[in-house]
């Protein structure tokens, strides 16, 4: 029997404690005492680490930002990294997203796929190494981080505390092996609104997805309305409806909801209602940022307008995606998400977008920046990936790029993204609605990921 068959004999056990994880609605919140991103996060990242230490591993939680279940001595460390917080529910879900539902081989349920589902596989391979007493020449980590989807400062605030590991790999990507991380920034765009005609402007919760669903405030009169109702487009990739409510309407615009990493696979409501709000009502009626999102973003999501349109061979095009949109009591502020090219500089972007808003009025700040990821080919830690995908699947693992950000970034070229979706396998609709995992599927990754683990302990 390969050593990774050995993860089979613990399914039912995954099951249970995946279902227990999935139930802790761990979206990251306001900062409480003790708990940086939330109690429901901090309580996620408590639930992982109780049941490790049940399984008699050494666990240390650092400030409750992240923390380890660690098997085995030595002066090295390997590590598998994962994540226990996620992205807010949303809409259009068939079943209750924090309560793991069954339909056949498919398990529903928010976090599934993005990351809940890979940390409770690593977690029980590390348990089937102990239970099978292998010795090995490094310590063993499985690091739980508690704010992956809100910046990935997480991970540097336990390596605040922590050593680096010496070779590690993250299963929060597709399989072969992802070598190569696009750049990220995420900024704010801010100033005063105007008031009046756009009396609130509401969009996404996230920054790092494409927002489903847009609202804006009319205060117009019927006439008015009247008109905006015979211009709304019948067909296209986004719905409108206009809506009568006390005091003024409603403007609704229904998207699709897609990661950021990848924003041709949405339909940005944001973008689509601004596009149509600056097409027919006059610009000093909608304020400086609706019509800076407009002119320099629009509805694309290349960065052509704002003159940052880029690609290269390695990695591929820039994308933007409009993230969040919020204009109310005076204020308005957009996020964006720009994914950028492994071989491209993030400081020429800044200062691009930077000169450009300023022309605007509008200001430019830099909330998250986190430079490209690109590891060698010919890598130790690669070598011992592509030997374990091969002892299950049978072949060797590509390589590839993403304009994911994943903890690879984190472990400063000492790590990548390996698995957990086939590349093969339908959407498995992260950071949407409906998200979920093909089990038997699953059960191949945690095949994949226990033969990678045992090869980072034992392997020289």
């Amino acid at each position: 029997m390969k050593i990774g068959e050995k993860i089979l004999e613990y399914a039912d056990e995954m099951l249970e404690t995946l279902a227990g994880l999935i139930a802790i609605p761990s979206v990251c919140g306001r900062p409480e005492e003790g708990m940086p991103y939330g109690k429901p996060s901090a309580e996620a990242l408590q639930y992982i680490l109780e049941k490790a230490r049940g399984m008699g591993f050494s666990v240390v939680n650092v400030g409750n930002y992240a923390g380890h279940a660690e098997y085995g001595q030595g002066e090295e460390i390997a590590a598998v990294l994962a994540h226990v917080d996620v992205v807010p529910p949303g809409r259009g879900w068939d079943t209750d997203p924090f309560a793991l539902a069954r339909q056949g081989d498919l398990l529903f349920g928010r976090g599934m796929a993005d990351d809940k589902g890979a940390a409770v596989v690593a977690l029980y391979c590390l348990k089937a190494l102990k239970d099978q007493q292998v010795i090995g020449k490094r310590r063993l980590r499985v690091i739980f981080g508690a704010g992956e989807e809100v910046g990935m400062d997480d991970l540097e605030q336990y390596f605040a505390k922590e050593p680096l590991p010496d070779l590690a790999f993250t299963p929060d990507a597709e399989y072969g092996i992802c070598n190569r991380e696009k750049g990220i920034l995420q900024a704010r765009l801010s100033c005063a609104a105007s008031g009046g005609f756009l009396r609130s402007f509401s969009a996404g919760s996230v920054v790092n997805a494409v927002p489903e669903r847009a609202v804006a405030e009319l205060g117009c009169t019927d006439e008015e309305a009247g008109q905006l109702q015979s211009a709304l487009p019948s067909g296209g990739p986004a719905s409108f409806s206009l809506e009568k409510q006390e005091g003024g309407w409603a403007l609704v615009c229904k998207g699709v909801a897609a990661h950021a990493m990848c924003p041709e696979e949405g339909v940005n409501a944001a973008a689509y209602l601004l596009d149509f709000l600056c097409r027919h009502i006059a610009p000093e009626r909608l304020g400086r940022l609706p019509v800076f999102l407009h002119k320099k973003i629009g509805t694309a999501f290349d960065g052509a307008a704002l003159g940052i349109a880029q690609a290269d061979k390695p990695s591929g095009p820039l994308t933007l995606n409009l993230g969040t949109v919020q204009i109310r009591d005076g204020q308005a502020a957009a996020q964006i998400d720009i994914r950028f090219p492994v071989t491209s500089q993030g400081e020429a972007i800044i200062q691009a977008i930077t000169e450009q808003a300023e022309q605007e009025g509008v200001l430019f700040s830099v909330g998250n920046y986190n430079p490209p990821l690109y590891l060698p080919e010919e890598s130790r830690l690669i070598s011992v990936l592509q030997e374990a995908y091969a002892a299950v699947m049978g072949e060797r693992p590509s390589l590839y790029a993403t304009g994911g950000g994943t903890y690879a970034r984190a472990v400063k070229g000492r790590g990548v993204a390996f698995g957990p979706v086939f590349p093969d396998e339908p959407d498995r609709r992260m950071h949407n609605s409906n998200e979920h995992i093909d089990w038997k599927r699953f059960l191949l990754h945690a095949q994949i990921c226990l033969e990678a683990m045992y090869r980072m302990l034992t392997q020289g």
